[in-house]
């Protein structure tokens, strides 16, 4: 047996193709354009596994999907790719419609004629699971109930706005072509091989390298924080038991603050690696907030617990602290991950007037 994943070298579907390769037998066709954060050292691990399939492609590529499809003959299509920072959105909006709307209606139209095409058993197993996010939500006040599957979507940056048209396709797709398609929408992800310009890793880099590390506004911006594992094994779960048709929320239970983020990382710091100059916080320094910042984000995951018996397995603090340790001893992996285009981005995002904590 075998499924398609694509979007499978980035931070997230690198973390799953080595969990579902450790945990089944299956093959993967893993499709990847290795862009600036779809990076090929995130799979070195399967480099002579031959069930692992790497293919070099744009989810774009109609032709290169549909053969794939054809020789391979997947049980299940899981859709990773995505152009995924808001930040970056707000500078280019144009990659992400390309990618993350035209690339998902590209993937739906080729798993539609494969689906269309299959037989028997293959017709009526097979599953295209698309991951989104909770940003297509919008934004929560402090004492709004959680999002749930039903919540209105009111996304707030072209990058939520791009997930949430993606999300309504596929949507479509199942109720008017009755393609069997599931829908995972998580928070905020974080553990190995995340690229360094998401919260977590850049406050790891940025303080072992002695730099300043940004917060935007006041840093109160709430997130429900998910290990990527915790994800990995939501994702199986709902590809192996979900409803076609159905959307699943998956969030970790950790609803923590920005700053707080960022304070118990320097802890962690302070005790794995203590800085000679004095503690990692000295390094905190509050920049201008970037605009439309979602304020607060929160899952309600009761959906997934009852239907499907899933549930996160590490805490914020347990999760945490394997990511720092990860970081420190995958040294090689930062170095290479670092290059002129990220220190250039880096540089560009937060040279700003800056407030010293």
């Amino acid at each position: 047996m075998t499924i398609l994943v694509t979007g499978g070298a980035g931070f997230i579907g690198s973390n799953f193709v080595q969990n579902f390769i450790k945990s089944t037998d299956e093959m993967v066709v893993n499709v990847d354009l290795l862009t600036y954060a779809g990076n090929g050292e995130n799979l070195a691990s399967l480099e002579n596994n031959s069930r692992h399939i790497f293919v070099k492609g744009d989810i774009g590529d109609y032709d290169l999907l549909s053969n794939l499809m054809c020789s391979h003959l997947p049980r299940a299509v899981l859709n990773f790719a995505a152009e995924s920072h808001v930040d970056r959105s707000i500078l280019a909006p144009d990659k992400f419609i390309k990618t993350n709307v035209l690339g998902t209606f590209n993937l739906l139209k080729c798993a539609q004629q494969y689906w269309d095409n299959s037989v028997g058993s293959e017709h009526f197993d097979f599953k295209f699971l698309h991951v989104s996010t909770d940003e297509v939500y919008g934004s929560l006040g402090p004492n709004d109930s959680p999002f749930t599957e039903s919540h209105r979507y009111t996304p707030n940056s072209p990058y939520s706005a791009s997930k949430a048209a993606s999300d309504h396709f596929v949507r479509a797709w199942h109720h008017t072509y009755g393609l069997p398609v599931l829908t995972t929408n998580c928070s905020n992800n974080y553990g190995p091989y995340q690229f360094p310009e998401k919260l977590i890793p850049l406050v790891i880099l940025n303080a072992l390298q002695g730099e300043e590390i940004p917060v935007y506004g006041d840093g109160m911006q709430i997130r429900d924080w998910l290990h990527v594992n915790d994800h990995c094994s939501a994702i199986s779960a709902v590809l192996k038991s979900g409803q076609a048709g159905e959307v699943y929320n998956v969030g970790g239970d950790s609803e923590v603050s920005n700053i707080e983020v960022v304070i118990k990382i320097c802890k962690i710091l302070d005790e794995m690696l203590p800085s000679i100059k004095g503690r990692y916080s000295r390094l905190i320094s509050f920049v201008k907030d970037r605009p439309g910042h979602d304020r607060r984000y929160s899952i309600n995951n009761r959906k997934i617990k009852k239907e499907l018996g899933w549930r996160p397995v590490e805490s914020f603090e347990s999760g945490l602290r394997k990511t720092v340790k990860w970081y420190l001893n995958n040294k090689l992996w930062v170095k290479n991950v670092q290059s002129g285009s990220y220190r250039d981005w880096i540089k560009s995002q937060y040279n700003q007037d800056s407030k010293h904590r």
